[in-house]
């Protein structure tokens, strides 16, 4: 089972920034995609970005121009940048990894704690 472990997290203004970490107990070049994902009280999760393998990246529309998602290979470790927060963007974040050759799995992390207010 892969260990995801966030950190990042926390109370930010509106218009602030923050960066989100998840180390992952595996090389995350052996993963086939790595994501974020959020969920706000009373909402459903959803995704926010993702990374495959070789790099490609994909994000929500409500978060594009504002969010980066990127990796370190040599710390197995995801971040997710957040600039210009808003209060919607107000939510408990998750890493995620999804493998589907030769094992398939999900793990997720325990999510950790994003609240944008003034």
């Amino acid at each position: 089972q892969v260990q995801l472990v966030e950190s990042g997290g926390g109370l930010v203004q509106p218009g602030g920034s923050l960066r989100l970490s998840c180390t992952v107990s595996e090389r995350i070049l052996s993963i086939s995609l790595m994501a974020w994902y959020r969920q706000a009280p009373g909402k459903q999760r959803e995704l926010v970005a993702d990374m495959t393998q070789v790099g490609n990246t994909d994000y929500a529309d409500s978060v594009k121009g504002r969010f980066t998602i990127s990796r370190d290979n040599f710390r197995n470790t995801i971040y997710l940048q957040m600039n210009s927060l808003k209060v919607e963007d107000t939510a408990v974040y998750y890493c995620n990894a999804q493998n589907w050759s030769p094992i398939e799995f999900t793990s997720w992390g325990q999510g950790t704690q994003v609240t944008v207010s003034s």
